[in-house]
């Protein structure tokens, strides 16, 4: 008797455990990106036109503007304003969502806080080697911008780039 429940206990453990394992693939997927509509404020405009009047002038071409390239980018400045600090940090998490949600091919990405006008942060930009080098990457071929203010009256920057 003390076998039979033993059995029956083995195997109810056993349907158990084999119920709750799932046949689907544990991959990581990412949610669509609804593209909101996308309303640029002065200094991203200004921002995007001084970025491409710099690539034209070196022989460049010029980006298109892309909301959903905004759209992730408008995430992360937002982050960045709640962490109090410039950073990259989730690069990967944006880069997976521009080549799922845009088609992108490759990403990089510009950051900055504290200028207070687009000639400033674009300026500053072009004099880091490391960030020129995103802009004037003759393979993109898209772009987006957010900035956000905060609490203080310091502006955050995020600028991404893209190629389709």
């Amino acid at each position: 008797m003390k076998t039979t429940i033993h059995k029956l206990s083995l195997l109810i453990i056993t349907i158990l455990l084999l119920s709750a394992c799932s046949q689907e693939d544990d991959g990581i997927y990412f949610e669509p990106i609804t593209e909101s509509k996308i309303s640029y404020t002065s200094i991203e405009t200004e921002i995007l036109i001084l970025v491409n009047d710099y690539r034209l002038e070196n022989g460049l071409n010029a980006l298109e503007k892309l909301n959903i390239i905004s759209t992730v980018a408008e995430t992360h400045t937002h982050y960045m304003v709640e962490v109090g600090k410039v950073n990259h940090d989730n690069f990967p998490d944006r880069h997976e969502k521009l080549v799922k949600n845009a088609d992108a091919k490759s990403v990089g990405e510009n950051v900055a806080y504290g200028y207070s006008s687009a000639e400033s942060v674009v300026n500053a930009w072009i004099q880091s080697e490391g960030h020129r080098e995103i802009i004037e990457d003759p393979e993109y071929t898209h772009f987006g911008i957010s900035t956000e203010t905060d609490e203080n009256g310091r502006n955050y920057f995020t600028h991404i780039f893209i190629n389709k």
